[in-house]
Formats: C-alpha cells, structure tokens, sequence
C-alpha cells in the first residue's frame, strides 16, 4: 500500500518529517473506520479510558472543555452541533486501530504515542491550535476540512477565557477537505484548524518526543535511585581557609566530577532511556492474563500455530549495548547474552511476532520463560 503519496519512507523522513506539512490523497483506499460514533461515546463513559469533550460556544463561554468519564445522558444534552469528542488511546482498547500503527513502524518504536479519535457533527472543532508534537491524521468517516501553515509559538498570541491553547490571530495558509482514506501529516509547531463538515471520524497518529526537562529530570531520578547515591560528599583534605564563607575552587571542581562521572555513564543512560521511552501511558492498560500460563503451556500454544501479539498499549524497544542486548518492555529491562541476543529484534519488529522464528528461540529453556513472563504480565496475548 502506497501510503505516503509515492514518497519512500526515506524521501519523507529527509523532506517532510519535523519539515513541512504533507496532504496525502487515499493513503488508505477504501478506508473504513473501525468504531462508529456510537462505540466512541460507548468508550468514553468507561472509566480508564481518556476522553474529553470542547465545545466552541458553551453557554456564552468560549471553547470550554469537559473531560470524561461521561453519564450515557451526557451526549444528549450537547447542542446539533459545533461540538467534539476526543478518545485518547483508542488503539489501546480496540485491535483493528493498533493495526493501523504497523504502517508507521518506519519511525521508531519509542517515538509513537498513541491514536486518538476525534468524532464532531458539522461545525464540530478543537480550534485553531498548534501541537508540540508531529501527527498524521487520518481522516476515517465524513469530511473534515482543514486549513493549515505557519509555524506557531509559545509567544503566538491565544483566545482568553478558555484551558485550550487556541490561536487568536493566526491564518492559515492552504485549505483542503479531507476524504475518508486521505491523510495530512504535520511536524510539531504547525498551525492547523479542522472543521467537521458533516459527521465525521478523524483519527490522529501521535507522536512523541520527551523534552530536556524530562530527560534530565528522568535520568538524574534514576541515577539517585542507585545504591550509592546516598554516600555524603566527604572532605579529608580540608583546609583552613581566611573567610569561613568562601566555597573552594577545589569544592567546586569535585562536584563537577561527580555529576560528569555519574552523568557521562552510556550505559546507564541507555538503561534509563529505554525503561522510560517504553513505560506504558497508563497502568491500566497492561493487565496480567486472567489464566497464568507455565512454561509448558506456552509452548504448547505456539506447537499448535497460535499468533502471539503485543498487547496494544505496551511497548517494545530495544538497544545494542555491545555483548548484551538490552530488550525493553512496558518500562522494564531484559539484558541478553549470546544466542539469546535475536529474541530482541525480532520481538520489537512489529506487534504480530513471526512464529517459526520464535519458535527455534524458545527452545532454550531462559527465553521460554522470558516469553512466559512477558505473556503472564500481559505484554503479549495469543490472538
């Protein structure tokens, strides 16, 4: 399937991605969205799963946001239309959108967030917006028109009296309405406006990238959690100095060593990097298997030809760290040795595991119950 407009995935990663917009016609032929309205709503009354609702003229009040759980009653209330519902995660709850996710397997595992589903009758909107992220929306029931262009800061000026970060003054500069199959992708900072013109169903492909605050927050808290980060500054050497206020040059230059020594260990940012990039988004979604399986068990499941999958809101990743293989699952690491080091490419390759090859793998008895774990913890089900 030609889904990205004639452009090998390597011609739009170098001309397009975190570069300039992209309006694909039919990525997806004949598309047909798997939920319907209805099973959207149906999801957001569910606690667990994330939903909110905006509506653009909410009793006077500007682009007001309700966020869910919702009462079944609730849809009932709203007005005909200028309205949205916004499901988050609905490829965690539903297999047929997760499928959606292996065409996009071109950007990295760890850099996917999730598919979020937007349903608005005519007139139905988030508003003028820019995203902090890249995203491919889908467009899956209905017509969508969007206008789109010019790149959109913190400094771009916002509609006051409403939590959404709306454009005021922002113009777009191109206008296309999107079919059911076609699809626009747009790098982070882009300003875009759609706009329902009829019912209609997009599903937006997120993605995800952790800021500087995250990533030196994240791994100083994981470099703290080792077991010598408690030891106190020590001082044998001290000397009598003429002002009791001065700090040393000597104090300063042993604090640098140590945060350059612990901080400069690639090891241990690899470690972090992959049990953070692949922690679930919720723990609600990884749920333990109703029935534990044994080892035996479980190779009798794969005897028998059963397809082994990920569950849909886990994560796979893993990193080469020269003799070991580092395999990361749902925020935690597995470190293989020697013949066991494939098991990790091929389980993060995609969400439907190739058995044949899994099968001569799990021949050794340590990998066998790996797998058994990953299964029993409820990373992977059989389909």
């Amino acid at each position: 399937m030609d889904m990205l407009g004639g452009l090998s995935p390597t011609e739009f990663l170098r001309d397009h991605w975190q570069k300039k917009p992209l309006v694909i016609r039919q990525a997806f032929p004949g598309f047909q969205c798997p939920v319907s309205a209805d099973e959207l709503a149906g999801l957001a009354c569910e606690e667990g799963v994330e939903s909110r609702i905006v509506i653009e003229d909410d009793n006077g009040k500007p682009w007001q946001l309700h966020n869910g759980p919702f009462k079944p009653d609730r849809f009932s209330q709203l007005p005909e239309r200028d309205w949205t519902l916004l499901v988050q995660g609905l490829d965690h709850w539903v297999p047929e959108i997760a499928d959606l996710l292996e065409h996009f397997r071109f950007i990295p595992n760890w850099r996917l967030d999730d598919i979020m589903a937007s349903y608005a009758p005519k007139g139905g909107s988030v508003g003028p917006h820019y995203d902090q992220y890249d995203v491919f929306l889908v467009q899956a029931q209905g017509q969508r028109r969007w206008t789109f262009g010019g790149h959109c800061d913190q400094t771009s000026a916002r509609v006051e009296g409403t939590p959404l970060r709306i454009l005021s003054s922002w113009e777009g500069q191109e206008t296309v309405t999107l079919e059911p199959g076609d699809m626009l992708y747009l790098p982070p900072g882009v300003g875009h406006h759609g706009i329902a013109e009829n019912d209609c169903i997009t599903l937006s492909v997120g993605f995800r990238a952790p800021t500087i605050d995250d990533i030196l927050t994240g791994f100083t808290d994981f470099l703290c959690s080792q077991s010598d980060a408690s030891n106190h500054l020590t001082d044998p050497d001290l000397g009598l100095q003429d002002n009791p206020g001065t700090i040393q040059p000597g104090v300063i230059d042993k604090l640098d060593s140590i945060i350059r020594e612990k901080t400069g260990d690639r090891r241990q940012l690899s470690l972090w990097f992959g049990q953070y990039a692949t922690a679930p988004k919720s723990m609600d979604i990884v749920v333990p298997a109703e029935e534990p399986a044994s080892p035996g068990d479980f190779n009798v499941a794969i005897g028998a030809g059963e397809q082994l999958r990920w569950n849909e809101g886990s994560r796979f990743a893993y990193h080469e760290l020269g003799e070991e293989t580092a395999l990361f699952v749902d925020g935690e690491q597995y470190l293989l040795k020697g013949d066991a080091k494939p098991l990790a490419p091929l389980l993060c390759a995609g969400a439907r595991i190739d058995m044949p090859s899994l099968a001569s793998l799990v021949q050794d008895e340590a990998l066998l119950g790996l797998m058994t774990s990953l299964y029993n913890q409820g990373s992977v089900y059989f389909e």
